[in-house]
């Protein structure tokens, strides 16, 4: 089948409201692909590749400017997955520039559609709604299974693809091959986010346990006796970058596990590392006397020859006391708005990022984003300018929608702190494409350059060392909350607020 029908089929389902008719049109496609291209099929339209193609922003953006697109389509599916599994293999010396070549090679052979997809895909933007959400409900309808079964199955294998390509061939018997096993990753529990304790506390039914939010990496860990696999957030094997988890593991008294935790690293003054810090300790070649890493540990799915995904939270974490208490995450069990407030802002100080609260009679939903966990996190606040924004893909297509941030240098100009799309309603989509074209003043590529007269109050978690802005420095899960029309450029914060607040969080400011 012709890459163009996936790409099609995108631009249908992005333009359609209807969930109803988004899901049929994804069945329909499904059930026309031969058996061997289902499981791409379903990965694509879901936003996803099998392979991280280590390809960036920059590079797209310039190679869609560099490659004129092709008149007709000839790409195939499987053409397309191989020759993005080929990129995604390149490693070593020269592997960049080789990544860099192969994927212009790829644009330069598809439509203008086409480009704009495999842009979207392999940066993961592709917008048009609900993407895996979808995905899965397609596949029930078109094999006539309640789609709560199929969900559950996604969850338990963690990738899509092989859902699809099984319950499509086997309909509803495939599901049964799809349970919790081990050295086969499921998708982590997610939380919703919570404005404050108190409204946190009260949306549980009974007593809420408080948890320390660890800003670490998430770690998954197998253990069959004194074989030890260690999985990342995206199901990723790490085993080998993360020796000092494999070690305490292995100390663990039960036979066979599946644990939950966070694998971060701490300063000699006790305090967590920046995040990017303890990501580097992933590296294959970690650098000269760096911080080992702990583990602290949260849930516990398998024990011995016992699934705890469906017993309750109390049950879960008394299992998990009663192997690993050592690495136990440090918990309160209230219902005590005020108490739970006191241990959020003691993990502040403590240098954590927040706190978790979570319902003690809830089961373990892998994959699920429920109410039965929510997060507390502190949020920074700051004024900046717009300097330039990108046009949108998907469903924001004909939109500009991801902000380039700048504050103010008391010297004089602006300095880049990165970019968000965040926290935009069609609503402030339609309004800023207005207003930011109005104040255009150059284009580069996607890329508009305008005048910079709009402030907007943006929220993030924290700030991030980096070299790919002057000021040294980005911001960490920016988001829009609105435009401060009651504001001129002249009263946006400086570097000096955002270098103050990297100081406060015990960011050091790169030599």
């Amino acid at each position: 089948m012709l890459f163009e029908r996936i790409v099609l089929a995108s631009e249908s389902i992005a333009a359609t409201r209807a969930k109803k008719q988004k899901v049929e049109l994804i069945a329909r496609l499904l059930t026309e692909a031969a058996a061997d291209e289902r499981a791409v099929m379903a990965r694509y339209l879901s936003g996803d590749v099998a392979v991280k193609l280590g390809v960036g922003y920059a590079t797209v953006a310039e190679l869609r400017g560099e490659a004129p697109p092709a008149s007709a389509a000839s790409l195939t599916i499987s053409e397309v997955e191989r020759r993005l599994a080929d990129i995604g293999g390149l490693s070593g010396s020269g592997s960049t520039t080789g990544k860099k070549q192969r994927f212009g090679e790829l644009l330069a052979q598809a439509t203008g559609a086409e480009q704009t997809f495999l842009g979207a895909l392999v940066l993961g933007e592709l917008r048009q709604g609900a993407l895996e959400a979808l995905v899965i409900d397609a596949i029930a309808s078109a094999m006539g299974i309640e789609p709560r079964k199929v969900r559950s199955a996604y969850m338990l294998a963690g990738e899509i693809g092989v859902v699809a390509a099984a319950v499509l061939a086997e309909g509803e018997p495939a599901l049964t091959r799809f349970g919790l096993t081990l050295f086969r990753p499921v998708l982590p529990m997610l939380a919703q986010t919570a404005d404050d304790a108190a409204s946190a506390i009260a949306s549980f039914s009974g007593p809420a346990v408080i948890e320390q939010k660890l800003d670490g990496f998430r770690v998954q860990i197998h253990k069959s006796g004194d074989d030890i696999r260690v999985y990342s957030r995206a199901l990723n094997d790490v085993t080998n970058s993360v020796p000092e988890i494999v070690r305490m593991a292995q100390g663990l008294s039960a036979r066979r596990l599946i644990l939950d935790g966070e694998a971060i690293a701490f300063g000699p003054n006790g305090r967590p590392l920046p995040f990017q810090d303890t990501m580097k300790l992933l590296a294959k070649n970690r650098p000269a006397g760096s911080a080992p890493l702990s583990l602290t540990l949260f849930d516990l799915l398998l024990i011995d020859d016992q699934t705890m995904l469906a017993e309750s939270g109390s049950a879960r974490f008394a299992a998990l006391d009663s192997v690993a208490a050592t690495y136990g995450v440090p918990r309160l069990i209230s219902t005590d708005a005020a108490a739970a407030s006191a241990f959020f802002e003691a993990a502040i100080q403590s240098g954590h990022e927040g706190v978790m609260l979570k319902a003690l009679d809830a089961p373990y939903e892998a994959g699920s984003r429920g109410a039965a966990w929510l997060k507390l996190k502190k949020i920074h606040r700051l004024d900046l300018v717009v300097l330039a924004v990108e046009w949108g893909s998907g469903r924001r297509r004909g939109l500009l929608s991801n902000l380039h941030l700048g504050a103010r240098d008391p010297g004089g100009g602006w300095v880049m702190l990165g970019k968000t799309f965040k926290g935009m309603t069609d609503q402030v989509l339609a309004w800023q494409t207005t207003e930011l074209l109005a104040r255009q003043t150059a284009r580069e590529g996607h890329i508009v350059h305008v005048r910079p007269e709009l402030v907007v109050e943006i929220a993030f978690n924290d700030v991030q060392r980096t070299t790919n802005y002057p000021g040294g420095f980005a911001l960490r899960h920016a988001r829009l909350v609105r435009y401060r029309d009651d504001k001129t450029t002249a009263e946006a914060d400086t570097i000096d607020a955002v270098r103050a607040i990297a100081i406060g969080d015990g960011l050091t400011q790169m030599a």
